[in-house]
């Protein structure tokens, strides 16, 4: 039998494995909270996904010299816009260096191809020069122009773009999406792409 000075010694104890449990239900609480306004706020962006016969959404954002650059700037060209999370990763860097690698034979075919993420100028700077990519990287800082294209990701207060390809032809207009792309082998998809829709376009 327990004696009262025992009995008394567990009442504190108790008290803070509820106090303790009442925090974990709290900090649970505010975790699925969060996760459940993320979802609901990636849905809705995702919604706004532009498809194939839609104007393509205006952009206007600095490349990795600090130019600013204008979707009305590529009219009379094929686009390859593709947005990726960010710069220096290794996914980013096979499907930039894939880009890069292709890059010839996609400008034969009359089109641009800009990657975009929401990393700044300076960042996508150091990754061009790293990697040699002499194509332009765009600068979406607050995801702007990611969200325009239903291809922004919301992890709490981190953003980053999904990686989404968008085919844009010479008018303006969407001609392809890819959406959850392969990194290894979006480039090639989009030339092989490009092959057709193009010659069948001249």
């Amino acid at each position: 039998m327990l004696d009262r000075a025992g009995a008394k010694s567990r009442v504190p104890f108790r008290e803070t494995q509820s106090r303790v449990m009442s925090a974990w239900i709290l900090v649970a609480a505010a975790f699925i909270a969060v996760g459940l306004i993320g979802w609901q706020v990636n849905a809705h962006i995702k919604r706004q996904r532009p498809r194939p016969g839609d104007a393509a959404p205006t952009f206007s954002l600095p490349d990795q010299n600090g130019r600013t650059r204008a979707l009305e700037e590529f009219r009379g060209r094929w686009l390859v816009l593709y947005f990726y999370p960010r710069d220096d990763t290794p996914g980013c860097t096979e499907q930039a260096g894939r880009y890069r690698d292709a890059l010839q034979d996609i400008e034969t075919l009359g089109a641009t191809v800009c990657g975009i993420s929401v990393n700044d100028s300076d960042s996508h700077a150091r990754f061009a020069r790293k990697y040699k990519l002499s194509f332009t990287l765009l600068a979406d800082r607050g995801g702007r122009t990611a969200a325009r294209y239903g291809s922004l990701l919301h992890f709490g207060l981190i953003r980053v773009a999904r990686r989404n390809t968008f085919l844009i032809d010479p008018r303006g207009r969407i001609a392809k999406v890819y959406v959850g792309v392969n990194a290894a082998r979006d480039a090639a998809a989009v030339l092989a792409d490009l092959r057709i829709t193009a010659t069948a376009a001249a």
